[in-house]
């Protein structure tokens, strides 16, 4: 019998609860009962997001959120600095690039974090930039950016947005939004909150609702403020994904339920505990200073063929993890603990790595890695 073990930084597991409310029979996206779902849908993600403000349902990918927080906030021709430390920095910038929008990168070498005084200088340097762009946690690299700190710097300048890829951390880490006065926060469906891909998520400052109002960018699927417009009524501008909302609903009471406080709590535990079972076994992580609870990224050992590592551990030993992107395809592996993971999950994830660095001719203690993991799990 094989059983599969899904530790991908996305899409994660999704509980049997939240598969079983999707499976309820279809409802009419415009009827009362489907509104009443979204009324407490839009209460518990202001929740999640720790905000006042209404979040916007989108049904696309994260990435649909991340061009709509291009196309809606800014002109033709405007500055956006971008934070490129790993893949999804990079897609920023091509998102900017493709709306006419002049990008300024901050180049950081993957695996590490920026520092906010690049930031600092950048904003300096062009102080007519319209916004800037960064993740909260860079899922290519497993790493942890200052958002808090940047949003701090941000924030003292009137003309500009500081705009968040929350997609691998909100609902992992604490992230929040009204406090740190983060202007855009965005996120998807398919890795904290526990449901399929299919749903992004869009939250906006008043200064950054400022900015929409002048925006001449083109824009129709991706259009805010007419999502804005009928949120109000607990609609959504057109066919709603109705059963990924239903499964929603259900995630979102799981979160509340657990509580803020405990939920990053857990995933903390859960991600101390991966990046000391890899120690263990003589690894490396790819980001030592600034990982990310979300998931955790591992070098493979110098003679090891890592782009072997996916498909054999999920052949072999059914769980499920990511590779390396772009340069570091076959450099790195990437373990996710974010989500619907558990501590057996976790160390099952671990076992099935020692298993299949053996088989690739790599020389390890066997059950180093689970007993340095049990050590940080029962602490």
């Amino acid at each position: 019998m094989k059983k599969t073990l899904l530790l991908t930084p996305g899409p994660t597991p999704v509980p049997e609860d939240v598969l079983e409310a999707m499976a309820r029979p279809m409802i009419h996206h415009r009827h009362e009962p489907f509104r009443a779902v979204v009324e407490k849908v839009k209460e518990d993600l202001k929740y999640l997001f720790q905000t006042k403000n209404d979040v916007l349902i989108l049904g696309s990918t994260g990435t649909g959120a991340m061009e709509g927080a291009v196309a809606n906030l800014l002109c033709r021709g405007d500055k956006a600095i971008v934070v490129q430390a790993g893949k999804f920095g990079e897609r920023w910038t091509e998102i900017c690039e493709a709306y006419g929008v002049q990008a300024i990168p901050i180049d950081v070498e993957w695996g590490k974090a920026v520092d906010p005084e690049q930031v600092r200088a950048a904003l300096d340097e062009d102080p007519d930039v319209k916004a800037v762009y960064l993740q909260a946690s860079e899922t290519s690299t497993g790493v942890r950016h200052p958002v808090r700190e940047i949003a701090e710097i941000v924030a003292a300048r009137e003309n500009t947005v500081i705009v968040v890829d929350a997609i691998t951390a909100l609902g992992v880490f604490d992230l929040q939004t009204d406090a740190w006065k983060l202007d855009v926060v965005v996120t998807g469906s398919q890795k904290a909150l526990m449901l399929p891909p299919g749903l992004a998520f869009a939250c906006l400052s008043e200064k950054a609702w400022g900015l929409v109002g002048k925006s001449d960018l083109p824009k129709y699927y991706f259009d805010f403020a007419k999502e804005k417009k009928n949120l109000a009524k607990n609609q959504t501008a057109y066919t709603s994904s109705v059963s990924l909302i239903v499964g929603l609903q259900a995630s979102l009471a799981r979160i509340k339920e657990e509580g803020l406080e405990n939920l990053f709590a857990r995933t903390d535990k859960l991600a101390r505990a991966t990046r000391a079972g890899v120690k263990a076994l003589g690894l490396e992580l790819l980001s030592p200073e600034s990982p990310s609870d979300a998931c955790t990224a591992i070098k493979i050992p110098d003679g090891i063929d890592g782009a072997k590592i996916p498909s054999l551990i999920r052949d072999k030993y059914g769980v499920a993890i990511a590779g390396g992107q772009a340069h570091l395809k076959g450099k790195i592996v990437r373990i996710s603990h974010m989500g619907y993971v558990n501590a057996y999950d976790i160390l099952s994830g671990l076992a099935a790595l020692e298993f299949v660095l053996r088989d690739l001719g790599y020389s390890l203690e066997t059950g180093a890695s689970v007993q340095a993991a049990l050590e940080v799990l029962v602490s």
